[in-house]
């Protein structure tokens, strides 16, 4: 079993940052690919990016790109988000999540998920 805690969401305002960060227990975060995912109420998990386990791939949604960065350190069992010029669509719950069978978009490849971080853009 793998434990993740998201932590880094709060409210910013638009055009702002926000670094979130994915922290794992249990096993070592870098048997896994890690996923971010974000749902809005009302709606279906959206694929936000994605990294490979060595963090040699890194995978983003089109709303992310040029603007969002993925990473991760494996010896502190940590995968990021930083997400900067932010949009008040990026309003969201953001999880994260880790795949033993390698990075996707789709968000049942995924084994393993977070409780979430809300993040709040506003005007």
């Amino acid at each position: 079993q793998v434990q993740l805690v998201e932590s880094g969401g709060g409210l910013v305002q638009a055009g702002g940052s926000l670094r979130l960060s994915c922290a794992a227990s249990g096993r070592p975060l870098g048997n896994y690919a890690v996923g971010w995912f974000r749902q809005t109420p009302g709606t279906e998990r959206a694929f936000v990016s994605a990294i490979s386990w060595s963090g040699s791939s890194t995978y983003y949604a089109d709303a992310g790109k040029g603007r969002f960065t993925i990473s991760r350190d494996n010896e502190k069992n940590t995968a990021y988000l930083q997400m900067n010029s932010l949009k008040l669509v990026a309003t969201a719950v953001y999880y994260c999540a880790a795949s033993g069978s390698g990075s996707s978009w789709k968000d049942h490849a995924y084994d393993y998920w977070g409780q979430g971080t809300q993040v709040t853009v506003s005007p």
